[in-house]
Parts: structure tokens; C-alpha cells; sequence
């Protein structure tokens, strides 16, 4: 009963927080060269979200980030608490993620102005969503990118295969890759019908940046693989902590 309690008290103040956000949201729709306010308005949801939902959290750094140099950051993906953790970033991004989302009143639409959707069932909608965050690298921006394509594991924290997309653009823009772990997520809030939080400490961590200068396509496959072990290396030290 409390778990059921927290869990809809969260629902409620995320939903809350984004209403009260939401003007500041349609900023960058109307007005794109405000888009840097897209990722300091998801900061403050964050850390709002997490603050006055009651459920700790904590953002470690490997190494200081540019502010100034776009990245793609490329985290394991297992929950939905997944999406706002990636808000806690302190650089600021959009989100590329599936069209799923965009059929949420109000939500759907900002997140359809204001960050790119993929159909992951359609070739066509892969191959547009790739010239989309090449354009938005182009325009400045970082990028969040699960690369597993979604929450597809059914044995978490063990990945699924990446799949290309951010990693074909890393390389075909020569920016780095941020591998990101998040380890616990898969405990709090389990992709499951129930729906349940379980008590417990957010943790994400921001591994060194991978560069891809002077990196052919070619390479791809070496990148991906260095991606994935940064981040099954890292899920099994906290998993083993458990």
C-alpha cells in the first residue's frame, strides 16, 4: 500500500511540475534559438521531481565536461525513471527517443517540437531520425541517445545489442560518445504491469567521453563494443554491491 501511495504521489508531481513548466517549455518551440532552455527546464523538472517525490539521488562525473562541445551521451536503459535521471545532465540536451510518446495530450506535444521522435518499426522513420540529430548537432546540440533502442531487455542490468544510429552519427559529425550507467533504476522502478517504486538511491554516472576524430565508419562496430563495455563494466561493480 505504501509503495502504491509513493508511486502515485510521484506520478502526481511529475504531471504537476510539468504543467507549471510548460510555458517555459513553449519558449524554444516558438523561438528555436532558445533551445539551451530545453535542457535547463528539464534540469529544474529533475531535480524538482526527484527532491519532492522523496527519492534520492546522486550524479557522479568521471571527468568535468565541456559545457562548450556538443556531446551524444548513451545510457543503459531499463526504466522509466531512466528518462528523467538523463535530465540531471549539466549539459544541456534533447532527448531522441520513440513517437510512443507524442500521443500524450499536452506532452506529446512538446516532446514532438522540442526533441526527436522515431518510429522504430519503420526503416524510413530510422533514416529521417539520423538526418534529424545531424541537424541538431549542426544547430548546437547535444543529444541523449539510448542505444539499445528502448527498454528491450528482459533480464536487466544484462543490455541488449546497440543498435547504429548513435553511433553512425557520432562518427559522422566526429563527436564524442558519453557513456552513461545507471544502475539501480531496474530496482526502483521495474519495467513491469505493476507499476511499483521500490525504496532506494538514484545513481548516474558520466563516464569520459570516447572520441570519434579521425573515426571511419568502418570503425563503428569497435565503438559500439567500447560503449557497451564501459557500461556492462560499471553496471556489474553496483550490481555486485547490491
Amino acid at each position: 500500500m505504501l509503495r502504491a501511495i509513493h508511486t502515485l504521489w510521484s506520478v502526481l508531481v511529475f504531471n504537476f511540475l510539468f504543467v507549471l513548466l510548460f510555458p517555459f517549455l513553449l519558449l524554444p518551440v516558438f523561438f528555436s534559438p532558445l533551445h539551451r532552455l530545453t535542457g535547463i527546464v528539464n534540469r529544474v523538472w529533475a531535480k524538482a521531481f526527484f527532491t519532492f517525490s522523496f527519492i534520492p539521488f546522486q550524479v557522479a562525473y568521471k571527468v568535468p565536461l565541456d559545457k562548450n562541445k556538443k556531446y551524444i551521451f548513451c545510457p543503459n536503459h531499463f526504466s522509466y525513471l531512466d528518462i528523467p535521471v538523463m535530465g540531471l545532465n549539466e549539459i544541456n540536451t534533447v532527448f531522441v527517443g520513440k513517437n510512443d510518446m507524442e500521443k500524450v495530450p499536452l506532452f506529446g506535444f512538446m516532446y514532438r517540437k522540442l526533441h526527436i521522435t522515431v518510429n522504430r518499426s519503420s526503416l524510413r522513420s530510422r533514416g529521417e531520425t539520423i538526418l534529424k540529430s545531424m541537424k541538431a548537432i549542426d544547430d548546437g546540440k547535444s543529444l541523449v541517445i539510448y542505444p539499445e533502442g528502448g527498454m528491450v531487455t528482459t533480464n536487466p542490468p544484462h543490455m541488449k545489442p546497440f543498435k547504429d544510429g548513435a553511433f553512425r552519427t557520432a562518427i559522422e559529425k566526429q563527436i564524442a560518445i558519453v557513456p552513461v550507467t545507471i544502475p539501480f533504476n531496474w530496482i526502483i522502478l521495474p519495467d513491469q504491469k505493476s507499476f511499483r517504486l521500490t525504496r532506494g538511491k538514484v545513481q548516474v554516472i558520466f563516464h569520459e567521453p570516447i572520441e570519434t576524430h579521425q573515426m571511419r565508419i568502418e570503425q563503428m562496430a569497435e565503438l559500439k563494443q567500447k560503449v557497451f563495455t564501459t557500461i556492462t563494466d560499471e553496471l556489474a561493480k553496483w550490481n555486485t554491491k547490491q
